[in-house]
């Protein structure tokens, strides 16, 4: 209190209050209604000094008002401030925010869909405008002071992240970089890599909450708390918190077994009142239903609730369930509301294509209360989605994961239905980082005294391995940076080879790498240490004994070696043998998932480039595409047959077999059964073993029993010791490449790519040549490949709709490979020019290898898929959206999206083809007018 200061302390406090008065922070601090936080304020007096600040704190806590306080500055020194977003929804949503505060004159946006007033001294974009424009070294950057990374942590992504640190690296010395980050357990590191490219960087992190959040678990009709009575709500401090005992009960007798086998001693009466103990224990657990669920939160006072349900067709499901459950969150204002709002932002939707994106049943959901968000959906009603939750007219969103990602969605309460999700190879678990992610959204600052995190009871739930996901802060920062083509040639032309190289050292990767090193080397040094005393634990006093054990290890190296000779002579009679299959041949898969009967379809034999896989050529011979006899169609590998295969009968296909029809498949299975399910298999005999025969094996058994340790009484010692010797010595052989492999690995990457680019004529030197400059102008996986047709002529005399269907197989993507049958296709002139799309990129390909460009490091071009080539035809036709779906058999929100990817690249090739002489950049304008309409043209997010 002030009447308890000394004189001298008020007049220093009065000094302090006077001096912050003078300073930017103030008048800022003013125009929010609640006061900052610590951290914020540490930060934003980082930046007032002239720093840059890389704030890591949890979602929800407000780190964006950093980045608004870069605005604030800029604005006051007149200078300008670029606001990035990994995502144009963000860029969106940080748009309107701006402009509610400083006005649309001083606010920009540029997105790939959108340019609006891109001159203003506040531009937000997207990280790939930005970095475009520092290669293309855009006018837009004079007099720029500040650059806001919104969501930094993105350069972990294995897709996009480079692009991230291309900006952080391609910078100008006097831009002050302002990065904001979710919680990672490296900030420091990461902090220290800005401060070594960007210069003086304040790191700060914040792990408090700014709501605190409970950690519960929804089992039967009863909501466990997941810890005993808490202090540390957050769960990120570092008192011990103990798991409820009452939920370790639970978990021990849910998954005991019914029976056990010594209850046989036991008298029938004890079992039988021990079984109804455990059926009424039993009767009290389950997974409450969706609906149930909702109700419960809404009778508890804690909704709005978002549930993450890893999968779109999973929150569909969810809305149906609810809606026949009779469930409603909105009274008849709410109701009125919601109609309006939705009327009002779909009214440029024509009513045939509402019915075709299920508006009706939509809005249904919506005027109860009840959504689905998911990237399936039409970008649009995202949007009416989101803007909905936030006014609190939607109180329950069933979401995938993506929703996690940034979009300003808080709820009171977050609900998980299983710890498991699909990782796109397999179901895994959740980690800690993607677990403190979904929960981050529970809890809505200023509105919510505490957030909530229900986990659903599931069998086989471990509730400390759950405390294990809440209580911990795993979440690391790995940088995903790989040089890519258009990289290296817009580097080469602005810095020349040489600095291009020095400045791809200065990347997080290289960073990262390097300081691994030290690590390694102390073990390499540990291990050394260790060889000295396996020397001397192997000495023998008959002889060398370094030298007997060389002997044994040959032995040992000559008959393994041999073996793998056999397996590959097997391999090889196999895949002769399926290269004499024919359709209509039953054979017996010998191994593998799909073992059994199964009749071949399609021999899968590769024809020039193409037997039918995606239009291009299989690199493991022969892979039959078959029916098993439990209806499966599949395309087997190699490796399903160790051995050679014969047909053991003969069947006629029906013409009218179609594999995607579960009837046909039936039809044919049981006729497969029928005709050939009583015949056994013949067993192969064994063949002799090549050791058997082979003189250097006999050479070398003979050398060992003549060697004088062979009589030595301690040998079988010495030799384990030989072996510690000789595994240790291996390990160490392999730290020792490993630190060689991760010293200057980016620019040896680089170097690999500036070799083959070289080749292709792109670069001479230091020189970029004509074709080069075209590939700076073409961003995207498919980067050389899009260019390389340019130079060809490919594309050259097709129509737009043609050249769309061309260009969707440099950007789509398949969410599952589906070998069965090939993608429809446009004919004529498309076709041809798709095979020789295809022929280029085999071309590539080869190329790739010759120079040992690795695919699988994320540098290289992959294979262009043609799966949405058929669907961008038919849209740049103007066809309808009922027809383009239904044959397409995907989303609306997964066509707008493939469709507005498609429109990006046909920009970038408009403004890369030649002028003269080519109807290229003339129709890439035409098919992107084609494309941007309808349901495409009026979804301002993507």
């Amino acid at each position: 209190m002030t009447e308890d200061l000394t004189p001298a302390e008020a007049y220093a406090a009065a000094r302090a209050r006077n001096a912050d008065q003078a300073t930017a922070l103030a008048p800022f601090r003013e125009m929010y209604e609640f006061g900052l936080d610590p951290f914020q304020i540490e930060a934003c007096q980082a930046l007032e000094a002239g720093k840059g600040v890389l704030v890591a704190a949890p979602t929800g806590s407000g780190k964006t008002i950093v980045g608004e306080f870069a605005v604030h500055l800029a604005l006051t020194q007149g200078r300008k401030c670029f606001y990035t977003t990994p995502i144009k929804a963000l860029s969106n949503q940080k748009y309107a925010d701006l402009v509610k505060r400083y006005g649309p004159d001083k606010v920009g946006l540029l997105t790939g869909d959108n340019s609006v007033n891109g001159d203003a001294p506040i531009v937000v974009m997207t990280t790939e405008v930005l970095r475009n424009m520092l290669y293309a070294g855009s006018q837009a950057l004079s007099g720029l002071g500040y650059v806001v990374m919104d969501e930094v942590h993105y350069l972990s992504d294995r897709f996009r992240g480079a692009v991230w640190e291309e900006v952080i690296i391609h910078l100008p010395a006097s831009v002050t970089l302002v990065s904001l980050s979710a919680t990672v357990s490296n900030a420091e590191e990461f902090g220290d890599w800005l401060d070594t490219v960007r210069g003086d960087t304040e790191v700060i992190v914040s792990e408090s909450r700014p709501v605190p959040l409970w950690q519960h678990v929804l089992a039967g009709r009863r909501m466990y708390d997941l810890f005993e009575e808490e202090t540390d709500h957050g769960g990120r401090g570092a008192s011990r918190r103990e798991v409820n005992p009452d939920l370790l009960r639970l978990a021990r007798t849910e998954n005991q077994r019914t029976y056990n086998p010594r209850d046989r001693r036991r008298g029938k009466m004890v079992r039988e009142a021990d079984r109804e103990r455990e059926r009424r224990q039993r009767s009290r657990i389950w997974t409450p239903g969706r609906p149930e669920v909702i109700d419960r939160l809404d009778n508890e006072g804690l909704l709005p609730a978002i549930t993450f349900i890893f999968s779109r067709a999973g929150c569909e499901a969810a809305v149906q369930q609810c809606l026949y459950a009779g469930l409603r969150l909105n009274d008849d204002e709410g109701r009125s509301r919601v109609r309006e709002i939705v009327e009002a932002r779909t009214a440029a939707i024509p009513d045939e294509d509402l019915h075709v994106l299920g508006y009706y049943e939509w809005l249904e959901a919506l005027e109860r209360g009840i959504a689905a968000h998911h990237a399936g959906m039409l970008p649009t009603f995202k949007e009416v989605v989101e803007e909905l939750f936030v006014r609190g007219l939607v109180k329950a969103v069933f979401a995938t994961e993506t929703l996690a990602l940034g979009i300003n969605m808080p709820a009171r309460s977050v609900v998980l239905e299983k710890l498991v999700k699909w990782n796109g190879e397999q179901h895994a678990d959740i980690t800690p980082g993607e677990y403190t992610q979904l929960t981050g959204r529970a809890g809505r600052r200023g509105i919510d005294v505490e957030g909530h995190a229900v986990v659903l009871w599931q069998r086989g739930l471990d509730p400390d391995h759950l405390a294990g996901l809440a209580g911990t802060r795993t979440y690391p920062l790995r940088s995903s940076f790989r040089p890519s083509y258009n990289m290296a040639v817009n580097l080469v032309e602005q810095f020349g080879r040489h600095r291009s190289r020095e400045l791809l050292e200065t990347s997080f990767a290289q960073f990262q790498a390097d300081r691994s090193v030290v690590g390694i080397s102390r073990q390499v040094q540990r291990n050394e240490e260790g060889l000295d005393g396996y020397r001397e634990g192997m000495t023998c006093h008959l002889g060398d004994f370094e030298e007997y054990a060389l002997l044994r290890r040959d032995l040992k190296d000559r008959e393994t070696e041999l073996a793998k000779q056999g397996a590959a002579q097997r391999r090889a009679q196999a895949a002769a043998s399926l290269e004499k299959l024919k359709p209509g041949d039953v054979i017996h898969v010998p191994t593998g998932k799909f073992a059994g009967l199964a009749l071949v379809l399609d021999p899968g034999i590769p024809a020039g480039r193409t037997n039918g896989h995606r239009g291009f050529e299989h690199h493991d011979g022969p892979r039959p595409l078959v029916l098993t006899a439990e209806r499966q169609v599949k395309r087997l590998a190699s490796i399903d047959f160790p051995a050679p295969v014969e047909a053991l009968e003969r069947m006629r296909i029906p013409k009218t077999f179609n594999p995607r029809s579960p009837q046909s498949r039936r039809d044919l299975a049981s006729a497969l059964r029928s005709k050939a399910g009583h015949i056994n298999p013949d067993r192969r005999r064994k063949q002799r073993s090549g050791a058997a025969d082979d003189r250097e094996i006999a050479r070398l058994r003979t050398a060992i029993r003549a060697h004088p340790c062979h009589g030595c009484d301690e040998r079988e010692d010495h030799a384990r010791w030989a072996e510690r010797y000789h595994r240790l010595q291996r390990d160490t052989k392999q730290l020792e490449r490993r630190i060689e492999g991760r010293t200057n690995t980016i620019a040896r990457t680089f170097d690999r790519i500036v070799a083959l680019l070289t080749e292709l004529d792109y670069l001479r030197g230091d020189d970029v040549t004509d074709n080069g400059k075209r590939l700076a102008r073409l961003y995207g996986e498919l980067d050389l490949l899009a260019s390389e047709c340019l130079r060809e002529g490919v594309w050259e005399g097709l129509a737009p709709a043609e050249l769309a269907a061309c260009v969707s197989a440099l950007v789509y993507e398949a969410r599952q490979a589906d070998d069965a049958v090939a993608p429809k296709v446009p004919g004529g002139a498309a076709k041809a020019a798709l095979a020789e799309m295809a022929h280029i990129w085999g071309r590539l390909d080869a190329l790739e290898e010759e120079f040992k460009i690795n695919q699988a490091e994320g540098v290289g071009q992959r294979e262009p898929d043609l799966g949405f080539a058929w669907a961008a035809y038919q849209w740049a036709s103007d066809k309808s959206l009922d027809e383009v779906l239904r044959e397409a058999e995907m989303p609306a929100g997964d066509f707008v999206r493939w469709c507005k990817q498609v429109i990006d690249v046909l920009g970038q090739i408009a403004a890369a083809a030649p002028k003269e002489n080519s109807t290229v950049a003339k129709n890439a304008r035409k098919a992107v007018d084609a494309l941007l309409r309808g349901v495409v043209a009026y979804s301002s997010v993507g």
